[in-house]
């Protein structure tokens, strides 16, 4: 039984949405045009997801200059943003699980701000969350700021908060915000990575944080 905590802390690819299609998809458009374009499949982009941007496009284009990858990362945008979500599809259990589960809530995504907010409220799950909080113009996870700003945003300490996400890059952030840190195991990320991390808890579905 995982104990309740009065703020919790949300992933949102992975953990809350199923959206690597529309991730990978648009992430293929762009690479297409480059050297990095031939071969590269769905199956091999989604161990990228939750990192942020650049470190995927300079992991396979190291030659490209910043200019050249922060053209990419805003072309991916632009992709991203008009599939207007089509593949995305909630995960089960999220929206029983949300509503089940006491406590404040807020995001703690690698998505910005205004793009996290657009795509919770498209699929019904804005009205859960008393903070959205995304990355905007500082470090992405597995640095812990935009854990930091979500519990300084809902009025919280570390110790009273509960992370939930589904990469090792969402359990180093919980670890370095001084937070608890519960993975998924249906979303992308290696379990092995993730369990180098000890997290408190493990679920299969959302509902199992309040027990429904």
């Amino acid at each position: 039984m995982i104990p309740q905590y009065p703020y919790y802390l949300f992933d949102i690819d992975g953990t809350l949405l199923d959206s690597a299609s529309d991730i990978c998809a648009a992430v293929l458009a762009v690479l297409s045009k480059t050297p990095a374009g031939p071969g590269l499949r769905e199956e091999g982009l989604r161990r990228f997801i939750g990192r942020h941007l650049i470190d995927m496009f300079e992991e396979l284009l190291p030659s490209y200059t910043q200019e050249q990858h922060e053209a990419l990362m805003a072309e991916y945008r632009s992709i991203y943003l008009a599939r207007e979500h089509s593949s995305t599809r909630v995960y089960p259990g999220v929206i029983e699980g949300l509503a089940a589960l006491g406590g404040k809530k807020a995001t703690a995504t690698t998505k910005g701000t205004p793009t996290t907010r657009q795509v919770l409220e498209k699929f019904g799950l804005l009205q859960y969350f008393d903070y959205v909080q995304g990355t905007d113009g500082f470090p992405s996870k597995p640095a812990p700021d935009v854990l930091l700003r979500s519990i300084e945003g809902l009025g919280a300490t570390p110790g009273q908060c509960l992370m939930v996400g589904d990469s090792a890059p969402d359990m180093e952030a919980g670890r370095r915000a001084g937070v608890k840190i519960c993975a998924v195991r249906y979303g992308y990320g290696d379990k092995e990575e993730m369990q180098r991390w000890e997290p408190d808890y493990w679920i299969d579905d959302l509902r199992e944080l309040s027990g429904t």
